[in-house]
């Protein structure tokens, strides 16, 4: 019998899933992490959204973000392998990483210089807290649901980029509980393109492990971040050449299938 590597990416996941649940003390010590992180966790955040309440500035406000997301990730043990980090430029750049779980935005705030604004659904808009953190710091949510609005957003978008902002995208909108790669939205590489912007692939490695879809309370698991040399602005005009040749740099190193081929 042969497996797809989709098949055998689930079938890997399920095996996880049955043998950490059959094993009483991993459960125990996995729910008492779960609850030692979340701890942490809310306890940073309130004191974080505090402080970004009153401090001017979006750059000030994301210099004190990275700093709560790297203290959070101290504190729970789980802070990532980082390589790459020569390949980011001092001016203004795109970075398109892949999506596995909630906690990538936490990552990328403390593995990133604090010059990079995020990307966003705009469904991120309708948790009141956390979207009043991340207007505060500057993030920019994209509605996916309505042309009109959608485009307003990517003008927007458009201009930060035009004004020398550096911008990180998730391509694939969203993420699931299963393994794999999905499609990616053409928008970040337009961007790039069109600014002329040095575009820059990441790879995320652990979190869905850690915390995945419709999960409540993170496990320990390893992070690892990578980030790949820009794609030579020379190389392509065309943003969907420029789109699989970022997903072909990250699925390089992701140990996930390739689920738009599988699906096409």
């Amino acid at each position: 019998m042969h497996f797809t590597k989709a098949q055998m990416g689930y079938i890997k996941v399920s095996f996880n899933r049955i043998r950490n649940s059959a094993n009483p003390l991993k459960r125990l010590t996995d729910s008492l992490y779960g609850i030692w992180f979340a701890t942490v966790f809310s306890c940073l955040s309130l004191v974080t959204v505090g402080i970004i309440t009153v401090i001017p500035g979006q750059p000030r406000r994301r210099l004190l973000a990275r700093q709560g997301a790297r203290l959070l990730l101290r504190l729970t043990g789980v802070w990532p392998n980082v390589s790459g980090l020569q390949h980011l430029p001092s001016h203004a750049s795109v970075i398109v990483a892949n999506h596995a779980s909630y906690l990538d935005g936490i990552l990328l705030t403390a593995v990133l210089p604090h010059r990079f604004q995020f990307v966003i659904k705009r469904e991120m808009t309708r948790v009141p807290l956390v979207h009043y953190f991340l207007r505060r710091i500057g993030a920019h949510f994209v509605d996916r649901s309505n042309a009109r609005k959608g485009a307003t957003d990517a003008r927007r978008i458009m201009q930060t980029a035009t004004n020398g902002g550096s911008l990180v995208f998730f391509p694939e909108g969203t993420f699931r509980r299963e393994p794999g790669l999905r499609r990616f939205q053409n928008g970040a590489f337009t961007v790039a393109l069109r600014q002329g912007l040095p575009l820059i692939p990441l790879v995320i490695i652990g979190t869905r492990a850690m915390l995945p879809a419709h999960s409540w309370l993170p496990r320990p698991a390893k992070l690892t971040v990578i980030i790949k040399e820009p794609l030579p602005m020379e190389s392509t005009t065309d943003p969907i050449q420029a789109r699989e040749e970022c997903r072909q740099h990250i699925l390089a190193e992701l140990d996930e299938p390739d689920l738009h081929a599988t699906i096409s």
